[in-house]
């Protein structure tokens, strides 16, 4: 997450979806009491204790309205991005078995077995992105949604709303594995699927 009160805005960080990128961009306009909270390229935490305390810098929605009046989160532009449920989950199986070498034997084995694990559906890396980005009644509460697989265009529309200068984004936090190819089990892609219902119903992803 990046809270800036000099510019107005907040930038909600969903795992996955080319956030450290973003960061990078949106790091030149901070100003000193600007914070930004992550743990993957340096230990950055929220002056607030009750964010700091979380641990990672993937803040939902509703968790930085019980930290911060309501009415200030409404008064600064909010964004994040968005990634197609399926494609983000295949990148976080990825990520998480990096150090694994069991992966690479069988990658979709790995990740229908690490799936039915609770403890593995309960990381905020896996859990659905919107639980993230809405309200108490469960409604998008984000001003703008940019999609990853357009994230050069929709980043530069949310700089040109910040009056900041475009900028041509830069790979970060690349996962070296190759990503599994769950086409193979078409029964575990509805299981993904019923799982992510609220991500496609509520970000208009289609069900391929």
């Amino acid at each position: 997450m990046i809270f800036s009160s000099s510019k107005k805005f907040i930038f909600f960080a969903v795992p996955k979806t080319g956030t450290h990128a973003v960061r990078e961009a949106l790091r030149p306009a901070l100003k000193e009491n600007d914070w930004e909270q992550q743990m993957l390229t340096g230990r950055m935490l929220s002056p607030l204790p009750a964010i700091g305390s979380i641990g990672h810098g993937h803040i939902s929605y509703r968790q930085l309205c019980e930290a911060v009046e309501p009415d200030v989160v409404g008064s600064h532009f909010t964004f994040a991005i968005v990634r197609h449920p399926i494609e983000r989950f295949m990148s976080v199986c990825a990520f998480l078995a990096r150090t694994d070498p069991s992966y690479d034997q069988d990658p979709l084995s790995w990740c229908r077995t690490a799936f039915e694990r609770d403890r593995f559906r309960q990381r905020v890396l896996v859990r659905p992105q919107t639980e993230l980005l809405v309200n108490a009644a469960g409604e998008l509460a984000i001003d703008f949604i940019g999609r990853y697989e357009n994230l050069q265009t929709d980043l530069n529309s949310v700089l040109s709303r910040l009056d900041l200068p475009a900028v041509k984004l830069q790979s970060r936090n690349v996962t070296q594995n190759e990503k599994p190819i769950l086409e193979k089990d078409p029964s575990f892609v509805k299981e993904l699927e019923q799982f992510y219902a609220d991500d496609f119903r509520l970000l208009n992803f289609d069900q391929d």
